[in-house]
């Protein structure tokens, strides 16, 4: 999908040599396919308040170099936002860990085995997230990513639902039809 430069700045993105596409769908899970992960990190999300302002610290299982960002998100439609980020260095993070105003989810984050075209990644949440299993799957092109089946371990998909944002997960907490734990309803 092409994105006007009138929707851009509409939203907050004047300058498009400086903002990502991002094309994406969800579907919630029972389970995680543990024989899939190629890698894994865990990641806290910190929604800074009153904006659109995302803090991600993500850092490797098993050690690595952390990926620190600081990234502004504005959703298009459903499955396609526009997305800037600064990738900072760690004193720099630390600054802005401690002083930002908002609210946080921790996650483990698994990349899954997929095609070259094609990142799936399935987010176990912790905290008061427990229990929350999200699959996500991000494509280059709208058409590539329309044409995908759910994968064959989701059971419901939830692309269409704002309340598996993460800016609305982390207001609202868990969706009430999964307090008594299925994901179907």
């Amino acid at each position: 999908m092409d994105i006007s430069q009138q929707i851009a700045s509409a939203l907050g993105f004047p300058k498009p040599a400086f903002t990502s596409v991002e094309h994406e769908r969800r579907w919630l899970c029972r389970e995680m396919p543990r024989e899939r992960i190629v890698h894994s990190e865990a990641i806290t999300d910190l929604y800074v308040a009153g904006t659109r302002l995302r803090l991600r610290e993500a850092r490797p299982i098993g050690g690595g170099t952390p990926k620190l960002r600081f990234s502004r998100k504005a959703d298009v439609d459903a499955r396609t936002r526009l997305i800037t980020s600064i990738y900072l260095p760690e004193e720099e993070f630390v600054v802005l860990a401690a002083s930002l105003p908002g609210v946080r989810i921790r996650k483990l984050r698994h990349r899954l085995q997929s095609p070259p075209d094609v990142a799936m990644h399935v987010d176990e949440f912790q905290d008061a997230l427990v229990g929350l299993i999200m699959v996500e799957v991000e494509c280059n092109t709208a058409h590539r990513l329309a044409d995908l089946p759910m994968p064959d371990f989701a059971v419901r998909e939830v692309t269409d639902d704002p309340r598996f944002t993460g800016g609305l997960l982390v207001k609202h907490g868990l969706p009430a039809n999964l307090q008594d734990g299925d994901p179907r309803k």
